[in-house]
């Protein structure tokens, strides 16, 4: 097949969106397919553009078979609401000739395009029409990581009701439009049909885990002991770990309110590693506390390593985002054989996925979340048996071959 794939975010940047979109489109290219990539600067999470990278001018590079095609985007300094608008809306503009070029030239048989950003999607629909026009067969495909549109008005970021009428309608039109609509949980499938998709046009098409790199480690690992000897970590303390994203939808203040209740346990460290908007506000807020520590994104090995110094992961999100995202970060938690606590209503997608596997605790109720640490550094049993749960269901439905070889075969379908 020839495939073109239009997104904000693209490899190199490390995790979220980026991240999967990479290893998907080296997937494809490694069996042969004929893949291109329309996409902006690495930025993200840092909100900085990444090094050897311009944010004002075009580039074009081939990374591990893929072509792909970089555009000018306005990364902003400051992530007010109407900023991000202005973020997004840059790089819909400057990477709009280069989609629709790339569907008169290349002749693609799927042009799939990922959300967020919706703002893309009417390119990357026009480029699937002219893709037919031009004599290829120009399948649209549009895959929704996020239902960013209702989570930007239910964060507040956005707050005017007329401008959120008028997004959901265009929205509403723009997933009418498209052969195939995606997205990664069963839940929010269910809201792309709430929205109007037909139920045959809706896809469940999961984030993954590589199962591989990402496994557990016994305790007595060299490496796992220098790195934990690296980061001053005693020996008697049992970690609690966030890691990823440091950004307004996961109310990470929520770490900061639960390691101020656990200050009496000595043997409880909160580590919170990552990058994004709020990580500068969140480390302000823990000025004062000793049982909580900011360490940078680690890639490569030693994010394996990082994973496994936890004796539990901590999965936070603000209720008005639940069932609009699924956090990417839960595949590596589980795939790492440790246990999660979660944030989130019985019911929601994050709920069902951590079942079994970790405890599940309101969310933005930090007396719960630091209760829930506490009952399971205290109870190493519980720990074993939930991580190894983990480790299970990781196996089996995060399984990153198994999900891209379903795509794959939902792309030849489809064309």
């Amino acid at each position: 097949m020839k495939i073109l794939i239009y997104g904000l975010n693209y490899a190199p940047e490390p995790i979220g969106i980026g991240r999967y979109t990479g290893e998907m489109a080296q997937w494809l290219a490694a069996r042969g397919h004929d893949v291109r990539v329309v996409t902006a600067p690495p930025y993200y999470p840092a909100w900085r553009l990444g090094e050897g990278y311009r944010g004002w001018c075009y580039g074009f590079e081939r990374m591990a078979g893929v072509r792909v095609a970089r555009c000018p985007l306005w990364v902003p300094s400051r992530r007010s609401g109407l900023n991000r608008l202005l973020h997004l809306a840059s790089f819909a503009i400057t990477s709009f000739p280069i989609v629709l070029g790339q569907a008169l030239t290349f002749r693609p048989d799927v042009v799939l395009s990922v959300a967020p950003a919706l703002a893309c999607a009417p390119g990357g629909w026009l480029a699937a029409g002219l893709a037919r026009l031009a004599g290829g067969r120009g399948k649209g495909w549009l895959h929704i990581q996020d239902f960013e549109v209702d989570a930007a008005f239910d964060l507040g970021l956005l707050k005017s009701p007329y401008l959120r009428n008028l997004a959901l309608a265009a929205e509403r039109f723009l997933l009418g439009r498209f052969d195939v609509v995606s997205t990664i949980t069963g839940a929010m499938r269910e809201k792309l049909t709430a929205k109007g998709v037909r139920e045959e046009n809706a896809v469940l098409f999961p984030n993954w885990a590589d199962t591989e790199k990402i496994r557990p480690m016994s305790a007595d690992n060299p490496d796992l002991i220098a790195l934990s000897a690296e980061l001053a970590i005693p020996k008697t303390s049992k970690v609690a770990l966030y890691a990823g994203n440091i950004g307004e939808k996961q109310g990470l203040e929520i770490l900061v309110e639960a390691a101020r209740l656990l200050e009496p346990k000595t043997d409880i460290l909160l580590l919170v590693c990552g990058d994004g908007a709020a990580a500068s506000r969140l480390a302000r807020l823990a000025r004062g506390l000793d049982n909580i520590r900011f360490l940078p994104l680690q890639d490569g090995p030693r994010f394996n390593l990082l994973l496994n110094l936890a004796h539990m992961h901590l999965l936070p999100q603000r209720a008005e985002v639940e069932d609009l995202v699924m956090p990417s970060k839960l595949g590596a938690m589980l795939a790492s054989g440790r246990p999660v606590v979660a944030a989130a209503k019985p019911g929601t997608g994050i709920a069902e996925a951590v079942r079994g596997c970790g405890l599940v605790v309101p969310p933005q109720n930090a007396l719960a979340l630091a209760e829930a640490v506490e009952k399971l550094a205290d109870d190493d049993e519980m720990a074993e048996k939930l991580g190894q749960a983990a480790r299970k269901r990781a196996e089996i439905e995060w399984n990153g071959k198994k999900i891209l070889e379903r795509l794959e075969a939902a792309l030849l379908a489809l064309t």
